[in-house]
């Protein structure tokens, strides 16, 4: 979908606040080292002082100047690297700073937009999505098996292991992912996983919630005024490198969300564009309740992963309490 002037003005004045907070945070680094490494401070003076006299040497007709100049700077570059990893600083603690390597936070890379910045654009526009909310607490790094026990915890770690696995060879093996099974298993903390490893890999990643994706496309499809915004956002659905839809079967099923679905799910198929998808149906409840066709599609191109065990979030929200209790009566206990 097309950016607005605002949405795009948004988007380029984050760049320029992570250039000005990449800056200032590297004058504090350079203060910091020409205050506690001695000597650094004079050879980075010596950098200037001598890159002139080779140039002096150079316009005199001196033909190896410029090849005398590079022999010094290599060795004063080595020796200012020694000078910081005996402070217990990495050689690379005074290179510049990015957020994106890629671009140098500007948002463009060899003339194109960064993928960086087709993700700010998607993450802009599909903000109801809650992708942003979802990866701060559904990662890899926060991933615990102490919830499964026995066939459970082997399902999960099947799942988990396909996922690393989808993830390592994204870009060269199409695959496409569907999670399924009872209520808090972790299907959707899986999902979350994949989108944030894939999304620091910089691939492009939309997240919906079932429900939320075809309130989208009704909206767009029905509303006259949004009708133009409907071949954009049909295009980036079919064209981003990663689609999840979550909690496929919380929508209000009809015929207008069965084409919707089919057609998402073909488009992306025969344009090897993977999708990851999570429901808490069983594949007969799937089958039953959407065309033979779409399950047709999942059952033949996806990976099926099965999730049981104990709805996690009630697990948590039960210990959460009992912690709440203890700390009550510990507080209560400690007043008497």
């Amino acid at each position: 979908m097309g950016l607005s002037n605002w949405q795009y003005d948004t988007i380029i004045r984050g760049y320029e606040e992570a250039q000005d907070r990449n800056r200032h945070l590297l004058e504090e680094r350079i203060a910091y080292v020409y205050h506690h490494v001695k000597g650094y401070r004079e050879l980075d003076a010596d950098v200037a002082s001598v890159s002139v006299a080779q140039g002096k040497k150079y316009l005199d007709g001196d033909e190896n100047a410029l090849d005398e100049l590079k022999a010094i700077l290599k060795d004063m570059s080595a020796a200012k690297n020694r000078l910081l990893t005996a402070h217990g600083l990495s050689p690379d603690y005074l290179d510049p700073l990015y957020d994106c390597p890629n671009c140098k936070d500007t948002g463009y890379a060899d003339g194109v937009k960064c993928h960086c910045f087709k993700q700010l654009i998607i993450t802009l526009l599909y903000e109801q999505s809650g992708i942003r909310e979802m990866m701060r607490s559904e990662n890899f790094s926060t991933l615990s098996y102490d919830y499964y026990q026995g066939e459970d915890l082997l399902r999960f770690q099947n799942a988990v292991s396909a996922c690393k696995e989808f993830i390592e060879n994204f870009r060269n093996d199409y695959q496409n992912l569907f999670f399924y099974g009872t209520v808090g298993t972790g299907k959707s903390f899986l999902s979350g996983c994949v989108a944030q490893a894939l999304i620091e890999n910089g691939e492009s990643v939309i997240y919906f919630s079932a429900a939320g994706l075809f309130e989208a496309l009704s909206h767009n499809l029905f509303t006259n005024k949004n009708k133009e915004n409907l071949h954009d956002m049909y295009g980036d659905l079919y064209g981003c490198d990663l689609l999840i839809i979550d909690d496929l079967g919380t929508e209000m099923t009809n015929s207008f969300v069965a084409t919707q679905l089919f057609s998402c799910l073909n488009e992306r198929h025969m344009a090897k564009r993977s999708t990851i998808v999570s429901t808490n149906l069983s594949l007969a409840e799937l089958q039953d309740r959407y065309s033979d066709r779409i399950f047709s599609r999942i059952s033949s191109n996806y990976q099926l992963y099965k999730l049981t065990g104990p709805d996690i979030r009630m697990v948590k929200k039960r210990a959460s309490s009992c912690h709440l209790t203890a700390q009550k009566a510990r507080h209560k206990h400690d007043n008497t």
